[in-house]
């Protein structure tokens, strides 16, 4: 069994923002990781640049903490930098930390903190206060969950700059208002921030590159640099070439709406940065469609449907990320764990945090490389083929485009309102 524990280890260098934030040790495989945020920016242990060790610390002295932080982890005791005591079984707080105060944490790390240790995980919500809590590595929103978010009070003061920017023009307001919440959330999370084109746009290719191009001058406008953004497109033929072109210029794309190896694979090889794979919507048709109320965790068909197209990106060498999304319960979530990233909703990510049975890696990429797997050459009439005879996918991305273009009409209308006063 892989067991992983997480150590906060607030120690912080009086002359630059820098702090050993998180530190673990995997007693299976020997290996030992130390998050440290230098100036906003994270880095894992052993990649942190030369220059950001001399800023922070002597690259010496880092040396002989990470000493100490090894023979720690493997029982001994050493009250200099650390201040803790480890010893495989549990954590215990040897003495104050002179930077800060150490936390006691619990011997068992919670499925959370497991889940992590295979795979990233990404918050799926527009709720900013819920991202603080969770601290995931990316952030991804939709049209609904951007609707959501616009009518809590509390973000009011987004949508108001977004309607004085926008003066009185409905689309300009809409995108800045998306840019608004994308450029909050970019404070939270170290990684990417995705923020989605018009749903509306799904069949027209020239529209939604012009559309992101847009969205990547607001977030410009603003300081954020496009390398912090992912535009999140619906994966149409169109949709899926209109992210080629923009991932050649550049722009990080996140193909979403992905609901059969036809569109995954013509997502990849157009390059994008991450595809959204959704693991709910399709166990919800099947269910539907076999008349069961419920699947064993690893038969759900969403589960099988991202672990097909992990499995082949891995056999081919693709390198697009693969992000299981739109789950239904926890055992969907853990069924995939070893995925590229996992975006998932507050709710699942508290239960998650409560419970602290085994997780166990589930894909595998070293695995993938032995399976026997037919390639398949993705053209238009291929794709559209392959979808047409894929009964799932064909209504379930018609479904979301619809669900989403839904969405975005309700929050205009509460824009129009709000212009009119």
């Amino acid at each position: 069994m892989v067991q992983l524990v997480l150590i906060l280890v607030p120690i912080t260098n009086s002359k630059s923002s820098s702090t050993i934030q998180e530190a673990g040790y995997d007693e299976l495989t020997n290996d030992l990781y130390v998050k440290w945020f230098h100036n906003d920016v994270v880095y894992q242990y052993p990649n942190v640049p030369t220059s950001v060790l001399r800023d922070c610390e002597t690259t010496q002295s880092f040396g002989r903490y990470m000493t100490e932080f090894k023979r720690m982890a493997h029982g001994k005791t050493f009250k200099r930098h650390t201040a803790f005591k480890w010893n495989f079984k549990q954590v215990e707080v040897c003495n104050e930390i002179s930077n800060g105060n150490s936390k006691k944490l619990k011997a068992n790390p919670s499925q959370l903190e497991q889940l992590q240790a295979h795979t990233a995980i990404v918050a799926d919500t527009g709720d900013i206060h819920t991202i603080e809590k969770f601290h995931p590595a990316d952030a991804t929103t939709n049209p609904s969950l951007i609707y959501k978010a616009a009518t809590m009070e509390v973000y009011q003061h987004l949508v108001h700059d977004a309607i004085a920017y926008g003066k009185e023009n409905l689309i300009d307001i809409m995108d800045k208002l998306a840019v608004n919440f994308g450029s909050e959330i970019t404070k939270i999370v170290p990684g990417y921030v995705s923020t989605e084109v018009d749903a509306r746009l799904s069949f027209d290719k020239d529209a939604t590159i012009a559309k992101a191009r847009k969205i990547i001058a607001l977030y410009k406008e603003i300081g954020i640099d496009k390398s912090r953004i992912l535009i999140k497109i619906a994966s149409t033929w169109e949709g899926i070439q209109a992210a080629k072109v923009l991932q050649e210029e550049g722009i990080t794309c996140n193909l979403t709406l992905i609901f059969s190896l036809a569109q995954a694979i013509a997502a990849a090889e157009g390059n994008a940065t991450i595809i959204s794979p959704f693991v709910g919507r399709i166990m919800d048709w099947y269910k539907k469609h076999d008349g069961v109320d419920k699947y064993e965790p690893e038969k759900d068909p969403g589960v099988v449907s991202v672990t097909t197209i992990y499995n082949y990106y891995k056999k081919f060498g693709h390198q697009t990320v693969v992000m299981g999304a739109s789950f239904r319960n926890v055992d969907e979530i853990l069924q995939l764990a070893g995925c590229d990233k996992l975006t998932i909703a507050p709710a699942l990510l508290e239960e998650l945090s409560a419970s602290s049975d085994q997780v166990e890696r589930k894909l595998d990429a070293n695995k993938a490389n032995d399976m026997d797997i037919q390639k398949i050459d993705m053209d238009e009439k291929t794709f559209r083929w392959m979808l047409n005879q894929d009964a799932m996918a064909t209504e379930k991305l018609a479904e979301g485009i619809r669900g989403f273009s839904v969405d975005i009409e309700k929050l205009e209308d509460i824009i129009k309102v709000k212009i009119a006063k």
